[in-house]
């Protein structure tokens, strides 16, 4: 076989379906993937921030340069978060989503795992550069695990004449809002007044949330268990 003919056999970025018009990923598949880098993400980050152990930060930030790596430049389909995404929701409808967006946002995702590295590898910078990166990471992992809103499209179409196409959800789509979707003032109020709610229980001692017996660091040598059980 030609070594060309082998070579793009393998490395290609997106699947070829017949019936849509540019490469595509299967959108589901993306958002477990982030979900699962959320979760590390976020156990690495509070880890480092309680203890002063940067270590697993520093796995992650290999794990997360080396998944992007081989999305951007090999093939998605050969990244191990990936396959993992795949196993795990084999059994669900496919959601197809263009896929040149979504090198745009996983090239997005490799960049800061290069800055991530040689901030912390090389510069061994430990502050607040450090941790606006950790945060920028798992702010991203975040919305497009639970909200399907990925930076992909909106980068795509700034760097790109030809607008993106089938990004997730169809938010790039001309669309108009189903009644199911819209949001009456009445709603937003509700959720105002819940937050309210919630914030002003710890503020003026409601329903007795702040008494004696919550165990914190400083009062956990003190505190009768017996009398909690």
């Amino acid at each position: 076989m030609n070594p060309i003919s082998f070579l793009r056999q393998y490395l290609y970025f997106g699947e070829q379906v017949e019936e849509y018009p540019v490469r595509v990923i299967n959108e589901r598949e993306a958002r477990a993937a982030a979900g699962m880098l959320f979760v590390l993400a976020f156990a690495a980050f509070m880890h480092a921030w309680l203890t002063a152990n940067f270590n697993y930060e520093r796995l992650l930030i290999i794990a997360l340069g080396l998944e992007m790596f081989i999305r951007v430049f090999i093939n998605p389909k050969y990244a191990p978060f990936m396959i993992l995404a795949r196993l795990i929701v084999r059994n669900q409808r496919v959601e197809y989503t263009g896929a040149p967006q979504k090198r745009v946002a996983w090239g997005l995702g490799l960049a800061i795992a290069v800055f991530m590295y040689w901030l912390v590898f090389i510069e061994a910078n430990l502050g607040i550069a450090n941790f606006a990166g950790c945060v920028t990471c798992a702010t991203l992992l975040f919305f497009e695990s639970t909200f399907g809103i990925c930076l992909g499209c909106l980068l795509y179409n700034l760097a790109c004449r030809q607008s993106a196409q089938l990004c997730p959800g169809g938010v790039c789509e001309v669309k108009q809002i189903e009644p199911i979707q819209r949001v009456s003032w009445l709603q937003i109020i509700l959720v105002i007044l819940f937050i309210g709610f919630i914030v002003s229980i710890p503020t003026f001692n409601l329903l007795n949330v702040q008494n004696p017996d919550i165990i914190t660091p400083e009062n956990f040598d003190t505190i009768d268990f017996n009398k909690i059980q």
